[in-house]
């Protein structure tokens, strides 16, 4: 009994970083399969990728091994100690039927389940188990296992001990293989209570981006939807609020009836160009094109002088300056700051900015992209024609007009975790995300 209790003591103390969570993966929408999954940790930025068909174990590294390490290498069981379920690995030397057994620390028997087991690792998920220590029992044709952990939940005692995979290999934190029948693994990645995950799930041409702090376990649901441009381009697509955004900056070169949008490179033919237009960032597409996307001016965004022309695709549109508005508030900016002509709110703006040094310049303020927008600094080309600010500004058109010469934009940028509103020249070249 003082083992018991000693054991329930080094728990408690541990349980704050220790988690075990199995995320499974769902499609619906324009395809109800999911073909492959990106995982991107928003605080730490370790990524894992995954078939559409495995199971993403997120694993803590504290409050497991102090039994663990106490166990036969043909089965473990993890996180140990279990708060409300833990994963149980039993290595069996040979494929045939096998009875796997529970008993309390007394000996009493408290349940038992018969399963088909290959000569690979097989999976084992364990729930139910009231507070205590417990041995389990795996014996086979020839072979015979045990192990033990401790329970510190509050289950009411119905013991559930469910095949959570069959015929598993084991796999690294970043590898996994797939036969013609699906799927041979799990994938693990360690996780800390409270991490932002960014989910990017994709099914042929559909790509969809979720955010979440996953707290137990769950089926993640990737709803996809239709956004091809004129050019055939593919865009991930991310919900944010009631609105459904493109997640990567629009670069098409044509609009969405097929007809072109004339490139226009020379300073002077820029220069107070009004009619459409787009371009390059320093005229060069190979560098800048498939990151940042294109930079249009603003007659080439907006339907009313352009001959009603549209170059977001089929059922999207350049968001107005009330949409964009209405993105802001969602994310925590209140009216009145909505309203004004200057940088606004607090963080709103590093909730839309991709984390990291990949493509914003230090300091990259605020940013977390918890809202999934991932938002890149693709720079402007201003109204004389020159190009500024790759790696440092988001410049964004709204297809609102503030005046007869001026319309609505938006500014990000790595020195500041808010967003600007104000209206600049048409004839600027800026980059492009469209809502549905």
């Amino acid at each position: 009994m003082r083992s018991i209790l000693f054991s329930i003591t080094i728990f408690y103390t541990l349980t704050s970083n220790a988690q075990n969570y199995l995320i499974t993966f769902a499609g619906s929408g324009a395809s109800s399969a999911v073909v492959t999954v990106k995982v991107e940790n928003l605080m730490t930025g370790a990524t894992v990728d995954l078939a559409g068909n495995d199971i993403l174990h997120l694993t803590g590294t504290v409050g497991i091994y102090s039994i663990e390490n106490k166990q036969s290498a043909e089965l473990k069981i993890y996180p140990n100690p279990m708060i409300e379920n833990s994963l149980m690995e039993v290595y069996p030397p040979v494929s045939g039927d096998a009875v796997i057994t529970v008993f309390d620390i007394t000996g009493k028997q408290l349940s038992q389940t018969q399963s088909y087991l290959e000569k690979s690792m097989q999976e084992f998920r364990l729930s139910g188990f009231k507070k205590g220590l417990y041995i389990i029992n795996v014996r086979g044709d020839r072979y015979q296992i045990s192990g033990r952990f401790l329970s510190a939940g509050q289950s009411n005692g119905t013991i559930n001990i469910e095949k959570v995979s069959n015929n598993i290999q084991p796999t690294d934190l970043k590898k996994f293989e797939i036969d013609s029948k699906g799927v041979k693994g799990t994938v693990n990645m360690v996780y800390t209570t409270g991490d932002r995950l960014k989910f990017t799930g994709v099914s042929g041409n559909y790509s969809t981006i979720m955010t979440d702090i996953p707290a137990s376990d769950k089926t993640i649901t990737f709803n996809f939807i239709a956004c091809t441009d004129g050019d055939n381009n593919n865009y991930p697509v991310v919900q944010i609020g009631t609105q459904t955004w493109m997640a990567k900056n629009l670069k098409t070169i044509k609009f969405n009836d097929g007809s072109s949008i004339p490139l226009v490179e020379g300073v002077s033919e820029w220069v107070g160009l009004t009619t459409p237009g787009y371009c390059w960032y320093n005229n060069n597409k190979v560098s800048y094109g498939d990151i940042y996307g294109a930079l249009y001016n603003w007659y080439a965004v907006s339907t009313t002088t352009n001959g009603g022309k549209n170059v977001c695709p089929v059922g999207w549109h350049v968001p107005s300056d009330a949409e964009w508005k209405q993105l802001e508030i969602h994310l925590g900016m209140s009216q009145s700051d909505a309203e004004k002509i200057e940088w606004r709110g607090t963080n709103e703006g590093g909730k839309l900015k991709e984390t990291g040094y990949d493509h914003w310049e230090s300091p990259n303020t605020g940013a977390d992209n918890s809202s999934g927008f991932t938002a890149l600094p693709g720079g402007y080309r201003w109204s004389d024609g020159y190009f500024v600010g790759a790696g440092s500004y988001s410049l964004f058109w709204s297809d609102t007009e503030y005046n007869a010469t001026f319309a609505w934009k938006r500014t990000l940028r790595n020195m500041y975790s808010g967003s600007y509103r104000y209206y600049n020249p048409k004839a600027g070249g800026f980059s492009v995300r469209c809502t549905k």
